[in-house]
């Protein structure tokens, strides 16, 4: 199967993580959930406290894959304004990476370049700051709380 990509965004902030997938599937997802957990390290249950997916069959392990860190919700099926960030943000996506292209052709620069850029990108919602800015000063105040 082809190539897809797992997004990730911080509900507060719009922080934006992108990963590319070797296959729409429970392995592909639950890898790739495991390698951001070591990536982020300690700081993984500070910055994923909650996971709102869809209810596709590749995100059936999910629940397992974040139990001791994350609360999981599933969406309603056919429910895409239970999910309003994500939509918005694969708009964003599509500017680059039209809609029913195949995604195994970008490369990694390419979508480490997208999510820079959208996470770049200043928003009305944050105040014309930047998901980034925004997400390193709720992540240091975190720190400080903590």
């Amino acid at each position: 199967s082809d190539a897809v990509l797992l997004t990730l965004a911080e509900r507060q902030t719009r922080f934006e993580v992108i990963l590319k997938l070797n296959g729409k599937d429970t392995e592909s997802v639950d890898q790739a959930v495991q390698q951001l957990r070591e990536r982020a390290g300690a700081t993984f249950d500070q910055l994923f406290k909650t996971v709102t997916s869809d209810n596709g069959s590749e995100f059936s392990g999910l629940h397992d894959a974040l139990k001791d860190v994350a609360d999981v919700y599933f969406s309603h099926p056919y429910a895409s304004w239970e999910r309003g960030t994500s939509e918005n943000q694969h708009k964003l996506i599509r500017r680059f990476i039209p809609k029913g292209s195949p995604i195994s052709d970008v490369s990694e620069n390419q979508i480490l370049r997208i999510q820079r850029w959208m996470n770049d990108y200043p928003r009305k919602i944050l105040g014309y700051a930047t998901p980034h800015d925004t997400f390193v000063r709720a992540f240091k105040q975190a720190r400080l709380v903590a």
